[in-house]
């Protein structure tokens, strides 16, 4: 494990770059993990992240089907705003750990 910066806040990060402690999470660090995938923050993201940060927080598994249904946003819509990789870098982004679905 490693230390980064983010928004003047030292948070420990997996190999993966991964936030290993989901309570230091705010939305300026989000927005710094963002920048880094080349991602630029609007309210829909937010929508999402907070979306997925309450069912990670619940003990739900995340998919993008469950994200489909959430009723936030459909699977295209989730793959335009965060491409390539969306539920990983969502996951990211929101402070939390890979999907376990996730390679």
């Amino acid at each position: 494990m490693s230390t980064k910066t983010f928004a003047g806040i030292n948070v420990e990060v997996n190999e993966e770059g991964y936030m290993t402690d989901s309570s230091q999470w705010t939305k300026e660090i989000a927005k710094e993990i963002a920048k880094e995938e080349g991602i630029e923050l609007t309210d829909t993201h937010f929508d999402v992240i907070e979306f997925i940060r309450s069912k990670v927080a619940s003990g739900e598994t995340l998919t993008i089907r469950g994200i489909n249904k959430s009723g936030v946003v459909d699977a295209k819509t989730f793959y335009k705003l965060f491409p390539g990789a969306p539920l990983k870098k969502a996951t990211k982004i929101a402070g939390l750990q890979k999907p376990e679905s996730c390679i």
